[in-house]
């Protein structure tokens, strides 16, 4: 057994998707808590109860793991939930219920472990966000804007945390073959919205384009990498070349320029 198996690692959404392939590759050399809001069991890795949208199971999730493991070496905040429709058919109680997965419950557990990161001083902090993040997606706007927070506040803590000795990562994936459809709440079809061929032919494309995404096991094997590396870069664009390339067209093409492609690749009207 090497030193890396000492180390525990607290990661949130593990009971599927991107967060069980990571937890999995994990989970060979380190002590992995992952955590799922329904209470399951698993061979692979130790799960604990916890709800990013009520801040009491936050607090007793990240309780439980000290207790049983005394520390928090590392924090993988992966658990998120999609969002579809149109922003102005969006109901604004969907709106808040995603902002509390995707965003708020992270900066409650990144503000419940820092403290026991500093007091180690060491630790390491990954954010999963997501290549959508770069830019707003048509019908997934409020999707892009959870993640651009995410995006936006992990730069801000890296900076904030460098002189505890604690590493900061953004990961941000692009398409992945999950069940990641399951889960997602959406505005339903309605024929009689002026949005509605647009927003039938664009769920069709995003739904093919998961179908068609990397296998999550490439993501778990890079977050080890990640994991294990004793320096990182700040950020991680992790996806289909096309979706790599996004940051760069965003920063370097001029707006409405870019906007055009967007709405050409979803052949809006």
């Amino acid at each position: 057994m090497n030193n890396n198996a000492k180390k525990v690692v607290l990661l949130t959404g593990a009971s599927g998707g991107l967060g069980h392939a990571i937890a999995k590759h994990l989970a060979k050399d380190y002590i992995v808590y992952g955590t799922s809001r329904k209470p399951i069991e698993s061979t692979d890795f130790i799960l604990v109860q916890m709800d990013l949208t009520q801040a009491n199971s936050i607090s007793k999730a990240v309780q439980q793991v000290l207790q049983k493991a005394g520390r928090i070496d590392v924090l993988i905040n992966n658990a998120g939930i999609g969002i579809t429709g149109s922003i102005e058919e969006t109901q604004l109680d969907d709106v808040r219920k995603v902002f509390e997965t995707n965003f708020f419950g992270m900066m409650q557990l990144i503000q419940e472990v820092t403290p026991i990161m500093r007091q180690q001083k060491s630790g390491k902090i990954i954010n999963v966000s997501s290549i959508a993040g770069y830019t707003g997606l048509p019908f997934r706007g409020i999707y892009s804007a959870t993640k651009s927070a995410v995006m936006r506040m992990t730069e801000a803590l890296s900076a904030e945390l460098k002189s505890f000795n604690i590493d900061v990562v953004d990961i941000a994936p692009g398409d992945f073959k999950t069940n990641i459809a399951e889960g997602r709440i959406y505005t339903k079809l309605d024929e009689n919205s002026p949005y509605f061929d647009d927003y039938k032919l664009t769920l069709k494309m995003i739904d093919d384009e998961v179908e068609a995404g990397l296998q999550a096991d490439v993501l778990g094997k890079k977050t080890l990498k990640i994991v294990t590396a004793n320096k990182t870069k700040l950020r991680y664009n992790i996806g289909l070349f096309m979706q790599k390339l996004t940051p760069f067209l965003v920063t370097c093409l001029p707006g409405r320029f870019f906007e055009k492609l967007i709405r050409d690749h979803y052949k809006m009207k």
